[in-house]
């Protein structure tokens, strides 16, 4: 892969980066924020109702979800920019062949190409 490329990739990931720090701040607030008592708009720390806690707890959980996943596409994209900088991007962590620029358009911060990808998720990696 030219320089002009892999400058063009390393833009794009911290772009991407940025982007979903931004959106991690929220999904955090969204977490964390407290059930019943003033935040939920009730004079007490008790919510109103059970339907209404149930509501919340889901809303908690999926927020959290969402956290843990995008905390996860922001150490890869922060792995990416590490191969950038080591001169090994673009190259299949497992067989060391050169990952098609399609599947790096698609997913700039991929580890593995296609084949190696398929046999780590059926390693459980």
């Amino acid at each position: 892969m030219n320089e002009q490329k892999t400058r063009a990739f390393r833009e794009r990931l911290q772009a991407m980066g940025e982007r979903i720090k931004g959106e991690v701040s929220g999904l955090r607030g969204e977490a964390l924020r407290g059930t019943g008592g003033e935040p939920s708009g009730g004079l007490s720390n008790t919510p109103l109702h059970l339907g209404d806690l149930a509501a919340v707890t889901y809303e908690q959980e999926v927020a959290t979800g969402l956290l843990q996943n995008e905390q996860g596409v922001l150490t890869a994209i922060q792995a990416a920019v590490d191969r950038i900088d080591a001169g090994k991007f673009g190259l299949c962590e497992r067989c060391g062949q050169e990952i098609p620029e399609k599947r790096l358009e698609a997913l700039p911060y991929a580890r593995y190409c296609v084949p190696c990808e398929e046999r780590a998720e059926q390693d459980g990696e």
